[in-house]
């Protein structure tokens, strides 16, 4: 995780948190999860404060949810308190077991990585889901150079062959397609994959 960016999110936890909450419910990205995801172990990796992870245990998925921000993480315990979530940063993510989850749900993450971080983080993205566990990734699109908000967060702006050379032959390709967020308004690169 970019330290600058991981930095921002701990200093304003709370006002973050509450933008998203803000925010219109990403249906879209929620329909593809209700048609792609299989019921069992569901793993929110940049959960942020915590919103999807509770969608996802709300509609019947094992949810958890883990960020490398611990403010955010005090925010989503605090507003979702039924709701598992553990401290662990991409690409490593420490104390996450390999092949334990039947879904992995990385919604806007990667754009917050150094371009060198992407694949190591797809891979261990992979590493993490069972045998025929379905990966749903995806990231901001930035043009041209990586650049920062206002706020300093990293916008990283990468080929996706960087993401599908990390991916290699291990898996189907589902969904893979460009198109503007439902919730942020922000154009997103939405990739779904089966691992084999």
């Amino acid at each position: 995780m970019d330290e600058k960016t991981l930095s921002v999110y701990d200093a304003a936890a709370a006002k973050f948190a509450q933008d998203w909450v803000e925010q219109p419910a990403p249906e879209d990205m929620y329909s593809l999860l209700r048609t792609y995801f299989k019921p069992g172990s569901t793993a929110d990796i940049g959960c942020g404060a915590g919103r999807d992870t509770a969608w996802l245990a709300g509609h019947g998925f094992d949810a958890c949810g883990y960020d490398a921000s611990a403010g955010l993480l005090r925010e989503a315990a605090a507003r979702y308190p039924g709701v598992r979530f553990g401290l662990a940063a991409l690409p490593e993510l420490p104390g996450v077991a390999s092949a334990s989850f039947e879904n992995v749900l990385c919604e806007t993450v990667l754009m917050h990585l150094e371009p060198t971080a992407i694949g190591p983080s797809v891979r261990r993205l992979m590493e993490i889901l069972k045998p025929g566990g379905t990966l749903y990734l995806s990231w901001r699109v930035t043009e041209g150079a990586s650049e920062r908000d206002k706020h300093g967060r990293l916008y990283a702006a990468f080929d996706k062959r960087l993401v599908s050379d990390a991916l290699g032959t291990s898996c189907t390709v589902l969904v893979d397609r460009e198109e503007v967020s439902e919730s942020s308004g922000k154009r997103i690169h939405r990739l779904i994959v089966r691992k084999a």
